[in-house]
């Protein structure tokens, strides 16, 4: 009987995260502070650097207008950043690259 409460207990934490994962906190990349964007996986402080640098000349338009203006920031990064909850303009990054980089073998 006690194994299955703790198999229950694992159930529901497996559950809980998986809901927090879902419900991820949006960011959006021309308001977000420099902590905000370190804390997310995928960029360290040089990237962030130059994201910040270029955002300063002018607010991003969208996701290619990132990708084109701060050097690093490819199709994969673009969807790893999405997937945690950045946004550029409001924008998920949506592009047909996505699809297949989602389901390509890691």
């Amino acid at each position: 009987m006690v194994a299955l409460s703790r198999r229950k207990a694992l159930i529901w934490v497996l559950l809980l995260a998986a809901g927090a994962r879902a419900q991820a906190t949006l960011l959006e990349l021309n308001t977000a502070s420099r902590a905000q964007l370190e804390s997310l996986a995928g960029l360290g402080p040089g990237l962030v650097e130059r994201m910040l640098q270029a955002r300063r000349e002018k607010p991003f338009e969208g996701w290619q207008d990132l990708r084109q203006r701060v050097r690093g920031v490819g199709p994969a990064l673009a969807l790893k950043l999405s997937t945690q909850g950045l946004r550029v303009a409001g924008q998920a990054w949506n592009s047909p690259a996505a699809a297949e980089l989602a389901h390509a073998p890691s």
